[in-house]
């Protein structure tokens, strides 16, 4: 099993971490959530004809780059890292959902326009991801809205879902962590700097411990997902359901915990409009509704 980003995957975060940090810093989040599509149009067509993040997991028959799940997670962690609101989450599990369950001609209408950009809203149960009209989400970065009637989405799919959204997860994580650290080394109590507090350093180490070990489960259940989607097989199945609920409900908490901690340790200014700290806290727990909370993940796991 895959544990371990290849040269190339660390070679396409690289790309994605220096891009998304000139056009994505915390001016042009907050810009961006203001259009009328909830997302900077011009980055999103950047991400997608210079670096082809759209078409990754798509065959190449429909025009894809025939790449895998692996590297859309890769994308997924530094979108996340850079709280950018990007409807690659949505575009991802629309083609993998096309690609197990569309039929032939879904799949040769759709897929080479999800491949190219064009950008379709996706139903997750009650949850509809890019919908049409803005929906007011706590999390303005991720654009989501509720619906009365349910869509039915197929197990496999919603277990992919919990799976990307792991690497989102991830992603959020080390930026809370590093922001908290950056933060620890500037502000001054008592003549000193609060990073040099052992209590403080101990709840930084263990938002690190949190972080590694959230990365080691979104890696993990990224890795069965793509190998389910190449070959969707029973035990491929079983193994995606389980490693995905791993994902889900130790990310779930992990971010929620180290949201938390970060709120605590970056004091008054975290709770402010202008800091970019609440914006972690409220991806937190627009991820956790995304595909149910801890709870439920782990209550899956004990069948």
């Amino acid at each position: 099993m895959h544990f371990a980003r290849t040269e190339e995957q660390d070679e396409l975060a690289s790309t994605i971490r220096s891009l998304l940090a000139k056009r994505s810093d915390s001016a042009a989040v907050r810009a961006a959530v203001e259009t009328p599509e909830g997302y900077d149009t011009a980055l999103w067509q950047a991400l997608v004809e210079q670096i082809g993040v759209a078409a990754l997991a798509v065959p190449e028959e429909y025009d894809g780059a025939g790449a895998s799940l692996i590297e859309t997670a890769v994308v997924l962690e530094e979108v996340g890292y850079a709280l950018t609101p990007s409807p690659l989450l949505a575009t991802a599990l629309h083609a993998a959902q096309l690609q197990l369950h569309g039929t032939d001609d879904q799949k040769a209408d759709l897929l080479p326009r999800l491949a190219a950009g064009e950008v379709l809203p996706f139903a997750l149960g009650r949850i509809v991801l890019e919908p049409a009209d803005r929906s007011g989400s706590m999390d303005q970065t991720l654009r989501i809205a509720i619906t009365d009637e349910a869509v039915e989405t197929p197990a496999d799919v919603r277990a992919i879902s919990t799976a990307l959204a792991s690497a989102l997860q991830v992603g959020a994580i080390q930026r809370a962590l590093d922001m908290t650290v950056s933060y620890s080394k500037e502000r001054v109590q008592f003549g000193r700097q609060i990073g040099s507090f052992q209590a403080l350093k101990h709840r930084m180490a263990d938002m690190l411990v949190l972080l590694e070990a959230s990365r080691s489960a979104s890696w993990g259940a990224t890795a069965v997902a793509a190998a389910y989607l190449d070959d969707p097989t029973p035990g491929n199945a079983a193994r995606l359901v389980e490693l995905a609920a791993i994902a889900g409900s130790y990310c779930s908490d992990a971010l929620d915990k180290v949201a938390s901690e970060a709120v605590q340790l970056h004091g008054g200014i975290a709770i402010t409009w202008e800091h970019d700290i609440q914006l972690v806290f409220k991806r937190a727990h627009a991820l956790s509704v995304l595909n149910g909370p801890a709870h439920r993940h782990r209550a899956a796991l004990l069948g």
